[in-house]
């Protein structure tokens, strides 16, 4: 069961398999934001297994030493009859079946395959699943919808040197602003220089990439916050960042920023100060102890500094790598805020709409999102019950239905005597049931059509009549009566002209026929 080539072939398996899950999830109509969401972390979380399942089996196929050493185990090189490799891997298999006999190759896969495509047969109906990707968003953020800044707003309020405290609504507007310029590029230099500010960006750009990571699992965030770092080294290498480039530190020769005595443990600006200070005493006693000791020189913010994630060269002031963060992370943010335009503008409409709110509809508002949403119609199951339930319908006298689809009662059947048979043969030997719907289709097209076939007027001389034979004897009979006029179709068809006036047939032919009509 641990055979090299099996494993390869298994997870070459595994990876296909994964392959038609994602176009089945990806496949699906995206009905609402939720069902979209859910699909997509579902796609992500495929495309996940598929990579560590590509990476394992190129692992395998670059290990060719085992991939060689298996081959000649099975082939047997040299052995054609020994099957003894053969015999002792076979007898494995039945000994794993033999304590596992419910044991299904990969059952593990197949369970997880089944969750990915929901699958998974519940047995208890009422058992009520906790979306897992609702528990992601708070209640602001609304499965994804909006963004959730009250508290980075806090933050910013809270800022030295920030000047007037903006509104939710006017911080909204500072971070859309961000698509044409850095973020916060309009804020003073006092302010972006504090260590608030430095812990306010921090929070921004870790909540925005989160939130990115949440709503959109699809998207390559990761690629472009890389590039955006690149990008970032390369304009502080040659301080081309817009509102950063003269609040850099003015560095010496060799790389510190100002002329460092590791004796005082202090920097000074100028040369002219650090000579005259290497005759006063304190300089002298400071040296003295310093060479006695054999402790290394301490760094000059008594800490080590961390490294930032840019890797570049370190700083040795904390002001130095304070603006270096702030700057680091301002850029970050606004590719962020970039990506998120479209989000942080509906977040702005919906503050808009809730600001427009009385609190009785904000109330009735929460309340109706506190309650669990309907279950899905499945309309394949209705279809199917409906069906069954037509199929299920007792009729065994053959009843009409009524109009709710269901046999009409009985002793209404009897009372308008829907059982008797009524024939017509003028009507091509159309049955009727019952004495009413027989009455009735005298005066309809079907019984109308079939006299003007025998040439005769479907008039009442010809009620109850339903057989050719009949219907041509009466029109004899009143013929010879002389009752005419029920023949004169020409007389008794009537026409209209275009001013209203009505003529029976034979006289509109004739006007027409000399043009005056």
């Amino acid at each position: 069961m641990d055979s090299l080539l099996e494993i390869q072939r298994q997870t070459h398996e595994e990876i296909e398999r994964f392959d038609r899950a994602l176009y089945a999830v990806l496949s699906r109509p995206s009905l609402d934001q939720e069902t979209n969401l859910q699909n997509e972390h579902k796609a992500f979380q495929i495309l996940s297994r598929i990579t560590a399942r590509a990476t394992a089996l190129n692992t395998l196929y670059e290990d060719e030493a085992a991939r060689n050493a298996e081959s000649e185990a099975l082939s047997a090189q040299g052995k054609a009859s020994d099957l003894s490799e053969f015999y002792s891997r076979l007898v494995k298999i039945q000994e794993h079946y033999s304590k596992y006999p419910d044991s299904t190759p990969g059952g593990g896969f197949e369970l997880e395959l089944a969750s990915f495509l929901g699958e998974l047969g519940l047995e208890d109906e009422d058992y009520d699943e906790e979306d897992p990707i609702a528990l992601l968003f708070s209640g602001e953020e609304s499965y994804g919808r909006y963004l959730d800044l009250y508290s980075n707003h806090t933050a910013f309020s809270n800022i030295k040197n920030v000047g007037k405290r903006p509104t939710y609504l006017q911080y909204l507007d500072l971070l859309i602003a961000a698509q044409s310029q850095p973020v916060h590029s309009d804020l003073s230099k006092e302010a972006r220089f504090t260590k608030d500010y430095e812990n306010y960006i921090k929070e921004l750009h870790t909540y925005l990439l989160s939130f990115v990571k949440k709503s959109q699992p699809l998207h390559d965030v990761e690629s472009e916050q890389q590039r955006a770092d690149e990008e970032f080294k390369k304009k502080w290498d040659a301080n081309e960042l817009p509102g950063w480039e003269a609040d850099k530190p003015k560095t010496d020769a060799n790389g510190g920023a100002g002329i460092w005595c590791a004796a005082c443990q202090k920097h000074y600006s100028k040369q002219t100060v650090y000579d005259g200070h290497l005759t006063s005493k304190r300089h002298i006693k400071a040296s003295q102890k310093q060479a006695t000791s054999d402790a290394p020189p301490v760094n000059p913010n008594g800490k080590d500094v961390p490294e930032t994630q840019t890797n570049l060269s370190s700083h040795p002031s904390s002001a130095t790598n304070r603006l270096l963060n702030s700057a680091y992370y301002t850029h970050l943010t606004t590719s962020l805020l970039a990506t998120l335009a479209p989000v942080l503008n509906e977040t702005k409409s919906n503050v808009e709409r809730k600001f427009s709110l009385t609190a009785r509809e904000r109330e009735q508002e929460l309340s109706e999102k506190a309650q669990p949403p309907p279950p899905p119609a499945n309309t394949e199951g209705t279809a199917e019950e409906d069906e069954d339930e037509e199929e299920r319908i007792y009729n065994p006298l053959k009843l009409p239905l009524g109009w709710d689809g269901k046999p009409i009662p009985y002793w209404l059947y009897k009372l308008h005597g829907l059982g008797v048979e009524y024939k017509c043969e003028i009507c091509s030997d159309h049955v009727y049931m019952g004495r009413k719907n027989f009455d009735r289709h005298f005066q309809e097209s079907r019984h109308a059509f079939g006299m003007r076939a025998l040439g005769l007027p479907n008039t009442k001389h010809f009620h109850e009549i339903t057989r050719i034979e009949d219907a041509l004897a009466l029109a004899d009979k009143l013929k010879q009566e002389g009752r005419n006029e029920i023949f004169e179709q020409e007389t008794m068809e009537e026409l209209e002209d275009d001013e209203g006036n009505v003529y029976n047939r034979k006289t509109y032919e004739d006007l027409k026929k000399q043009g005056i009509i």
